[in-house]
């Protein structure tokens, strides 16, 4: 039986620097993508039947040859033997190659159209499996649009009750979704949402189907034009309820149908169409109990494989939902203290094997404690002992470190009396450190918590001076970075002890 080996996939934010972040943000989608065709985490899938290998490979057919086998399947008669011919059609089709061969003789796309709604069910599988091979192949010219024939009646399948044929029929239609706007308004009119909510309810005890619902309904809303009409239709279906329903991992069958379903979920949340109707179903409050679940179990050493690809997309869904609304109206759903932990628990698991994973976690924590009416989560940092376990990930690169200091920095806003904590976690002496790094960007994020524990009270001033960070502000007064230089002079001049002699006269 096959299983989801693996998947992947838009966050969003708000600041003073909101454009810029916003550039940096699609720039990041953009290696994410790359990273997906290069892991082989590709959007089409393609099922393995049980006749097969694994490996699915089977010796290429010469031109003639697959040509005679559509002749025979076109011409014949006794249903036995076109079962076979089918077949054995379908295992020439394994090989690219005979897609294009295929696709060449007349009517190709009719023949199998009508033995997929013939009166034999087994000619109806295998028609269904040719159907599924030409979904899945690479070359251009066998695209969505030459196979639209069929897609009335593969719709339309969904609401019967083979769990097998079912499954085939979903992931055919999953394959052809990203192809273009033609298609997926063409599946729209056609009844794709409608049928995908029947179907979910039909076999919602069969996680096979399941996991397919999700990842054809994940092809279809990933699109780039699906916010127009396809995701309002979806928003509007009810089978936002029956997505959350999955989010309970399945110890026997694997994760599979929670990943599928969690990234439905994410794109959902990352399009911004209607954030708020997703919150009042439960999204939020369904999405961090599952992460407060999967950081306990990080927490304990137990990280189950593909888990990361579970966690990235709840994290992603929650992150863009936090941003939805006052945090105020959000706290009914995030009510477990938990949550804070396991955000704190997923970067210190994946750091060295999934260090985007980390940085996206605390872009979670960043959008908790950036909120005006945040001092409850950022109390609660403390309270948990979490802070130091942040400071520790300052070091690290790949994007950790600033957004750690973003936290970092949303906490001292709170006021003198948190900018206290922070010092008593041991937060001066790293940010000397990070001062020195040569990331212009975290130096910059460093003086800016800097200057906040500075100006919240002269001690922790005092403080940085014992630490020895007078000669590293100095030397950055040297920097070519104008704004560093600005920043540096300004800590220098307005901020540090009296008795301390500084010289701001560097050149700029």
């Amino acid at each position: 039986m096959w299983r989801l080996n693996a998947v992947c996939h838009k966050a969003g934010r708000k600041g003073s620097d909101l454009e810029e972040f916003k550039f940096k943000r699609r720039a990041h989608e953009k290696e994410l993508r790359r990273a997906r065709k290069d892991s082989q985490l590709v959007s089409k899938r393609l099922l393995l039947n049980d006749d097969e290998e694994e490996d699915g490979s089977m010796d290429t057919l010469a031109s003639d040859q697959v040509v005679e086998l559509f002749k025979m399947v076109r011409h014949g008669r006794d249903f036995v033997k076109k079962e076979a011919d089918l077949r054995a059609l379908r295992k020439a089709l394994r090989s690219p190659s005979a897609h294009l061969i295929l696709i060449k003789q007349p009517n190709s796309i009719a023949i199998l159209v009508t033995n997929l709604c013939g009166p034999n069910p087994q000619c109806r599988l295998e028609a269904a499996r040719c159907l599924h091979e030409l979904s899945h192949s690479p070359h251009s010219e066998v695209d969505s649009l030459r196979l639209r024939q069929a897609t009335p009646y593969l719709i339309t399948f969904l609401s019967g009750q083979s769990p097998k044929f079912t499954e085939l029929c979903l992931y055919t239609l999953g394959n052809m979704c990203p192809d273009s706007e033609n298609v997926g308004d063409m599946l729209l009119a056609q009844g794709i949402i409608p049928a995908l909510n029947s179907c979910i309810q039909i076999h919602r005890t069969n996680l096979a189907v399941v996991e397919a619902v999700g990842f054809t309904l994940s092809q279809l809303i990933s699109a780039n034009y699906a916010t127009g009409r396809i995701i309002p239709a979806v928003l509007a279906s009810g089978l936002i309820p029956h997505l959350l329903s999955v989010l309970t991992p399945d110890s026997q069958f694997g994760l599979g149908p929670v990943i599928e379903c969690a990234w439905c979920l994410h794109y959902l949340a990352c399009s911004n169409v209607d954030n708020g109707a997703l919150v009042a179903q439960g999204t939020l409050l369904h999405c961090t109990s599952l992460l407060v679940t999967l950081g306990g179990a990080v927490a304990k050493g137990s990280i189950e494989e593909g888990m990361e690809l579970l966690i990235w997309p709840l994290l992603r869904c929650v992150g863009n939902l936090l941003l939805s609304g006052p945090l105020g109206a959000l706290q009914p759903q995030l009510n477990d203290s938990r949550l804070l932990a396991a955000l704190c628990a997923f970067p210190q698991a994946f750091l060295q094997t999934h260090p985007a994973l980390a940085r996206e976690s605390v872009w979670v924590l960043n959008n908790l404690t950036a909120a005006a009416d945040s001092s409850v989560f950022c109390s609660a940092l403390f309270y948990l002992n979490l802070v130091p376990a942040l400071i520790q990930l300052l070091p690290f690169s790949h994007g950790i470190n600033i957004m750690v200091l973003r936290v970092l920095g949303n906490i001292a806003h709170q006021g003198r009396e948190y900018c206290l904590h922070l010092a008593q976690a041991g937060l001066l002496p790293a940010l000397c450190a990070t001062l020195k790094m040569a990331d212009p960007e975290v130096v910059t994020f460093s003086l800016e918590v800097l200057g906040q524990l500075m100006a919240s009270d002269p001690q922790l001033a005092e403080e940085f001076v014992r630490q020895s960070g007078l000669p590293v502000l100095e030397a950055i007064q040297y920097s070519n970075q104008e704004t560093i230089r600005l920043r540096a002079t300004h800590l220098l001049e307005h901020h540090l002890p009296p008795h301390c002699t500084v010289d701001t006269s560097a050149s700029p």
